[in-house]
């Protein structure tokens, strides 16, 4: 009944997002389209289903992978065990017998109709829904999927085909939105509301994705990368951000963010928000334990909502840790426990009780969920619609990244400057999105947000710690702790970064002083290989993604 009911839901949620796209639209839906046989089913209607359903899948993917950072909260002490393999059991499923079977089953209908921007969008989120799961599982799937009963048993194909296939689905997209025989567009196109130049410009920022996270294993990347920038048809302004919108109602169904959701509620906020991230932002932090910028970033007041100014030390029945003194292996400098002004967030690792303190933690902002912004008013959250409504957005591919992708591959080919410079340039775009969110808060009392002076002097100041490093890894950690902070909203390339740089090296350990070995991937959901008689689950977490070949210690 649960999972009828979930199908009932999204489908709705792309009824609620077609009515908002449109003026008139003549809507007699009775039925999921998963549901519908191919000659009853809409090509609008999939590609609406699937666009909402790819929302919601990385919504909720880059949660995992946003913890496993420190981007978010992780409560797990031992990596092995800290994300339980049927967490992601409504995900694959969501991946495979939604998205990816609605593809499938959209195309040969949008083909007959010359549909050709419909199959273009289907590829793009294909594309970036398998190089999502061979990042976060290793080999999938892809070949012997979506058989029906031709095949029950799914073999899995090594990563590296599934890249592939991933890599031609996008340059196949790009040559679909180029073509001028489409007979009519799409309905609904929750992206870019049918702006296909800028479509070919995600198509070609998520290869860069591909190519990046490929560098360690393909000795053509660097040119394959190159290329593309040399063409300049990417995302390069944030007026061309790849990223999902999300709705403000919630009477059935709930289409806000989904982390809204989990956040504002009459009791509080249910999440801790990273101490390692807002120590980071809060005291600028490079290096451990050094105050490298004058000022707190200037996001802060956008990423986190605080709802009271200070963290008692001496309320150990809400604060358990602050009677305890920081585990030996935390070296000086490095966040333990609580942070000051209010910042209410847990340790990596921290797998404590849940006290009653969901009316003091801190929760998520204006950005990107759709919350309030932190005007200092330390307001309790009590109400399902406060802020910004829960009308936020799953960032997918933003232009502050492609900068910061940029710089990455600047630095490792030996470009200081011109990484610097990238870097500079990417959290820029940073700062100017993120404060934009202001404006979604209609009850927020702006004149608190941080002077737009305070920009221009961390960049300045940015590019000048970055110049006085003095190796390649030191500038890698810079690179990686700013590449963290843009990525807030969606950790996926984050968890990708970390295993292939090893960097930063100064995120905040784990509790656990002996955790395990960190993440390479992770285990197979149970509905995959507990059905399936061709795979068993893996011995740990241990195993590497076919492109992981960076550095073999990650920090615990």
């Amino acid at each position: 009944m649960q999972k009828i009911f979930k199908t009932i839901k999204v489908s709705c949620l792309a009824v609620i997002f077609m009515i908002s796209a449109c003026d008139s639209t003549e809507l007699d839906i009775t039925q999921d389209p998963n549901a519908l046989p191919p000659d009853a089913a809409s090509t609008d209607f999939f590609i609406s289903q699937v666009q909402v359903d790819f929302g919601t899948l990385i919504a909720s993917l880059e949660v995992e992978a946003s913890e496993a950072v420190r981007i978010l909260n992780m409560d797990g002490r031992n990596y092995n065990n800290a994300f339980e393999p049927t967490r992601f059991d409504q995900e694959w499923e969501q991946a495979y017998r939604q998205i990816l079977n609605d593809i499938k089953t959209m195309n040969p209908l949008a083909e007959e109709a010359e549909q050709y921007y419909h199959i273009a969008m289907g590829q793009v989120l294909e594309a970036y829904v398998l190089v999502t799961l061979v990042d976060l599982f290793g080999d999938v799937p892809y070949s012997q999927a979506l058989l029906g009963g031709e095949n029950l048993n799914p073999d899995v194909d090594p990563g590296a085909n599934v890249y592939a296939e991933a890599e031609q689905l996008l340059r196949d997209a790009i040559t679909n939105f180029e073509r001028e025989d489409v007979l009519t567009e799409p309905l609904q196109d929750l992206f870019y509301q049918g702006d296909w130049e800028n479509w070919i410009k995600a198509a070609n920022s998520i290869l860069l994705k591909v190519y990046l996270t490929t560098r360690l294993i393909d000795t053509d990347a660097d040119d394959k990368f190159q290329a593309i920038i040399d063409g300049g048809d990417y995302i390069t302004s944030t007026d061309e951000d790849f990223q999902f919108p999300w709705n403000t109602s919630f009477n059935n169904p709930d289409a806000r963010h989904p982390e809204y959701v989990d956040a504002y509620t009459p009791g509080g906020t249910n999440t801790y928000m990273s101490n390692w991230l807002m120590d980071y932002m809060l005291n600028s932090k490079v290096g451990n334990g050094v105050d490298d910028f004058e000022t707190a970033d200037p996001r802060m007041k956008y990423y986190f909502y605080r709802q009271t100014s200070s963290v008692p030390q001496d309320q150990p029945n809400l604060i358990n840790c602050v009677e305890e003194s920081a585990p030996p292996h935390y070296t000086a400098g490095t966040v333990f426990c609580s942070l000051a002004n209010g910042y209410w967030g847990r340790d990596h690792g921290d797998d404590d009780g849940i006290p009653p303190d969901g009316q003091l933690r801190t929760a998520y902002g204006v950005y990107p969920v759709g919350g309030l912004f932190d005007d200092n008013s330390f307001s309790v959250i009590a109400s399902i619609t406060q802020g910004a409504g829960g009308g936020g957005i799953t960032p997918i591919m933003l232009a502050s990244w492609v900068d910061i992708m940029r710089a990455e591959m600047a630095l490792v080919s030996g470009d200081a400057p011109a990484a610097r410079n990238l870097l500079q340039s990417g959290v820029a775009k940073s700062f100017a999105k993120v404060r934009s969110f202001g404006e979604l808060d209609a009850t927020a009392d702006l004149s608190t947000a941080p002077d737009p002076s305070l920009d221009a002097t961390y960049i300045t100041e940015l590019g000048q710690i970055f110049d006085a490093a003095t190796s390649e890894g030191e500038r890698m950690d810079i690179l990686g702790s700013e590449y963290f902070v843009a990525l807030f909203g969606n950790g996926l390339d984050g968890f990708n970064f970390y295993r292939r740089t090893g960097r930063p090296s100064t995120l905040q350990p784990n509790l656990e002083p002996a955790p395990g070995s960190f993440f390479r991937s992770f285990f197979y959901p149970p509905v995959f290989v507990e059905r399936n008689s061709s795979e068993s689950q893996k011995a740990d977490v241990t195993t590497p993604v076919f492109w992981d070949t960076g550095t073999p210690l990650l920090a615990n």
